[in-house]
This record gives structure tokens, sequence and C-alpha cells, in this order.
């Protein structure tokens, strides 16, 4: 999990959080489909799950701890293979959407100008982790 802490680092870098905290969990389909169902109200697997710690009523208390970001293995291995991929690069990329998910990027209420513009992002920032070679 070490390679994927300096992941995380190099994401928040440059997304412009260099001294911010998250937490990132990674666990089986079983365990995020209970998170997506006890707090998003769908009883269903998914593979990666945020929660930003910034917004609502007390989001000003710490704002240097952005939120939780919460990824399923299960479901990443599924979806490397499918897409022929390793299952390294899948876990990096699910961390980096759901970081950009808990830094203000939506690309599920906001309209299709906003998820481009987030799928424009999660590309920049994937092809520095892979230049990097984080990925």
């Amino acid at each position: 999990m070490k390679n994927l802490r300096k992941t995380a680092e190099k994401i928040l870098s440059v997304l412009g959080y260099p001294d911010s905290e998250l937490s990132v969990v990674v666990t089986g389909d079983l365990g995020i489909r209970r998170i997506n169902r006890d707090y998003l109200g769908k009883d269903r697997p998914t593979n990666v799950i945020s929660f930003a710690m910034t917004e609502g009523e007390f989001g000003d208390i710490n704002p240097a701890t952005l939120g939780d970001v919460i990824i399923s293995a299960d479901t990443a291995a599924r979806e490397a293979e499918e897409g022929g991929i390793s299952f390294w690069s899948r876990l990096c990329f699910l961390l980096l959407h759901g970081i950009l998910h808990i830094t203000g990027y939506d690309h599920e209420r906001s309209g299709e100008e906003e998820a481009r513009r987030m799928e424009a992002k999660e590309r920049e920032v994937f092809a520095i982790l892979e230049q990097e070679g984080l990925v």
C-alpha cells in the first residue's frame, strides 16, 4: 500500500492540495455494497465511493481533511480484466476518480459539460502518474 500512498500524494499535489489529508480504504464488494446501501441508498457494489469532509454544515472545521475514498478491489479487478489493463492501473484510476470527487469534480449531478471537464482532468492527471512511473 506504500505505492498507493505515493500515488495519492502525487494526485493531491497535482490538484493543488499538497498538504491535505484523506483516508483511503480498499475493501471487497461486500464492504462497499454495505457502504453504498447504508449511506447512498443503493444496495449493490460499485467501484469507488467518496465522501467529502469539506461539505455540509461542519465542512470548514478542518479544511485540510478532504474526505474518504473507498475502493472495491473486487470490482476493480473485474474492470481491469474486462478492460485488458492491469489491476494496479485500474486501482490508481479509481483512486484518482474518488479524489476528484472530493475536490469538487462531479460527473453525475452537474451535467454533461462538468462530466467532460472531469474526464479531461482524469486524463491529464493520469498521464502525469504514468510519466512518474506510479501507474
